[in-house]
């Protein structure tokens, strides 16, 4: 992965006499002796490659120059002991391409020199919050910190600064998410091939699960939805618990994730291995939106653009079946977006407006939630953008429902 590149555009986009200061994050106690599994800053990982806790990055763009430094934490052989090798700093030099790394003990007295040699006018940080209730982030405890200290120093918002460069992906981005849609592919191959009524929620979601760990799934996109029956109508259900009945179907919402890029993809499957004649007309509506969107994918169009297509035709459809009467009336049983960004988040970064271009990857997930019919299907999709359309990087995890019934019902 280009790490250096990543950065390089992004001191092309701040003013002299700018700071960067990015923090990986620190871990979380869940009680005494165990704490939430990490999941290093989004930011510190785009500029850096590196997902270790406790470490730190330093930039500084003045006197006509850019200087950056990694920190570090030295190596405790004691501490190693219990949790595993810590990265020296030829290793993290090596990973991330940033020549000077130092261990963390020497940070604050780096960002003093700096900010004694050079006209300091701002400092960026990651300050994004995704509720005002949420606990904030260590990132922004240091702004808050440094603004403390350095009063007359601008804060500005390192996320807001990242976006438009993470919005478009690079090849190497591109390769990774390629790997982790097929990961997912393999998955849910698994998950076809087992599924069956009596199961469980969470035995579909094992099989996933347990198929992506083998082949090198460093992690998982989000919490895996395997919701069957009437919890499909639930947009983010992951209780995961209710047994699996005749004749219901699967609603599957998931992805892999390797090199810490992710993948979502959403399949719905029969869990007797057939469709019955009303799951297949809706299925095949919500079908026909995920292709129309996946053809109208194109640089130069929103993401709003992509959302309207799919509600023409839910819409039409949904009044051909008498479920509306109208086709503004298509929230009823549609009530979401059809695209994100999908990168190092699975929702990631992306201003709301902006123009598709090559290199974005987005998601192109319609669905139809009936309440009372306990029908939820939804189909998801990842699509790469390119200059005259879109790859759609999961093509090969089938989706027709004819095809899904042939492949469920040759598993014996």
């Amino acid at each position: 992965m280009s790490f250096q590149e990543h950065r390089k555009r992004l001191y092309e986009t701040l003013p002299e006499g700018s700071l960067v200061l990015c923090y990986a994050g620190v871990p979380v106690h869940t009680n005494e002796d165990d704490y939430y599994n990490f999941e290093v800053n989004s930011q510190f990982f785009y500029l850096t490659g590196l997902e270790r806790e406790n470490m730190a990055f330093l930039a500084v763009k003045a006197g006509g120059q850019v200087q950056e430094t990694l920190f570090i934490e030295q190596a405790d052989p004691l501490h190693e002991r219990w949790t595993g090798k810590m990265p020296t700093k030829e290793e993290a030099s090596a990973v991330s391409g940033v020549e000077n790394v130092r261990y963390t003990e020497d940070f604050s007295a780096a960002v003093g020199r700096f900010m004694g040699r050079y006209d300091i006018g701002c400092a960026y940080f990651d300050v994004y919050r995704c509720g005002m209730k949420d606990p904030e982030d260590y990132n922004a405890v240091m702004a808050r910190e440094f603004a403390r200290l350095y009063p007359a120093v601008a804060l500005r918002d390192l996320h807001k600064a990242c976006v438009p460069l993470r919005e478009r992906k690079d090849e190497e981005e591109i390769a990774s998410v390629r790997q982790a849609v097929d990961i997912t592919r393999q998955g849910l191959m698994h998950v076809m091939k087992t599924l069956k009524p009596g199961m469980k929620e969470y035995q579909a979601q094992a099989d996933f699960e347990y198929t992506c760990k083998c082949l090198g799934a460093t992690r998982f996109a989000f919490n895996t939805i395997s919701a069957s029956g009437k919890n499909g109508c639930m947009m983010h259900y992951n209780t995961n618990r209710e047994e699996i009945k005749p004749g219901s179907l699967l609603l599957m919402d998931l992805g892999a994730k390797y090199g810490n890029y992710c993948s979502d993809i959403t399949r719905t499957y029969p869990a007797d291995g057939t469709y019955t004649p009303r799951q297949k007309e809706i299925y095949n509506l919500v079908l026909r939106a995920n292709l129309a969107v996946a053809a109208a994918a194109r640089p130069g169009i929103t993401l709003k653009d992509l959302n309207d297509i799919a509600k023409n035709v839910l819409g039409e459809g949904l009044v051909k079946l008498g479920l509306i009467q109208d086709t503004q009336d298509v929230g009823k049983y549609y009530m979401h977006s059809v695209s994100h960004s999908i990168g190092i988040d699975c929702h990631d970064a992306a201003f709301v407006g902006d123009v598709l271009q090559p290199g974005w990857i987005i998601s192109d997930e319609p669905g139809l939630y009936i309440d009372e019919e306990e029908i939820g299907i939804r189909i998801e999709d990842d699509l790469l953008i390119t200059e005259n359309g879109c790859e759609v990087l999961s093509q090969a995890i089938i989706k027709d429902p004819e095809e899904i019934e042939r492949f469920m019902g040759g598993r014996e």
